[in-house]
C-alpha cells in the first residue's frame, strides 16, 4: 500500500469516529531529517489519539540486520516536540527505548511520554512475537507490577491502571481529542 493510501486510511478512520494512532521509527535506514519533519507535520495535521515513536532496532532476520539502531537521544527529543505539538495525545515510552537504554522508558516519561509500554507477553511466547532481539523487560512485568510502579514513581509519575484512552480522561482533553 502506498504511503498516501495509508495516510488516507487514517483520515477515513478518524472521520468515521475511530480513535486513531500513528507514528514512526526514529533512525530507520535511509531516513532523512526532512522525513522526520514531514512526519511531524502530518501528525500535527492528523492529531491522532496516540502517537507511537521509538528508535529503530535492526533484526537479524531482515535485510536491515547490519544497520545501526536509531538514536535514543533523537527519539527523546522528538517525544518532547510531539508533547508540545499534541498536548492531548497519548505518547508511549516504548520498550525499544528500554532496550537501547536501561533507563529509556523512564527517560521517555520525563521527555513527555504519558504511557508506559510494559512487556506483557508471557515469557514462553515471546519468541513468537519478536519485533526485535533482546527486548528489555527484566522478566515478566505482568507479575512485577509493583516494581514497574516503583520505576514510574522514581521518574516522578504515578502508574494508573485502567482504560487510559483520551476519550475517558479530563473534559478539556475530551473536547479536543474526541470529536
Amino acid at each position: 500500500m502506498s504511503l498516501e493510501r495509508r495516510k488516507q486510511c487514517l483520515w477515513d478512520l478518524r472521520e468515521l469516529g475511530f480513535q486513531v494512532g500513528a507514528g514512526f521509527l526514529v533512525g530507520s535506514p535511509g531516513q532523512r531529517d526532512e522525513d522526520l519533519a514531514e512526519d511531524l507535520y502530518f501528525l500535527q495535521e492528523l492529531r491522532p489519539h496516540m502517537v507511537g515513536i521509538g528508535p529503530f532496532i535492526p533484526h537479524r532476520d531482515t535485510p536491515f540486520a547490519g544497520e545501526e539502531p536509531g538514536s535514543v537521544e533523537m527519539t527523546l527529543g522528538l517525544i518532547s516536540i510531539l508533547r508540545i505539538l499534541l498536548p492531548e495525545a497519548l505518547l508511549p515510552a516504548t520498550t525499544a527505548l528500554g532496550t537501547l537504554d536501561p533507563k529509556g522508558r523512564e527517560r521517555g516519561l520525563k521527555a513527555g511520554a504519558n504511557v508506559l509500554m510494559p512487556v506483557l507477553t508471557p515469557p514462553k511466547l515471546r519468541e513468537k512475537y519478536e519485533l526485535y532481539e533482546h527486548k528489555s523487560s527484566g522478566g515478566d512485568e505482568a507479575e512485577r507490577l509493583k516494581e514497574l510502579a516503583g520505576k514510574v514513581e522514581r521518574a516522578g509519575y504515578r502508574l494508573v491502571a485502567g482504560r487510559g484512552d483520551p476519550c475517558v480522561l479530563r473534559e478539556d482533553i475530551r473536547k479536543s481529542a474526541c470529536h
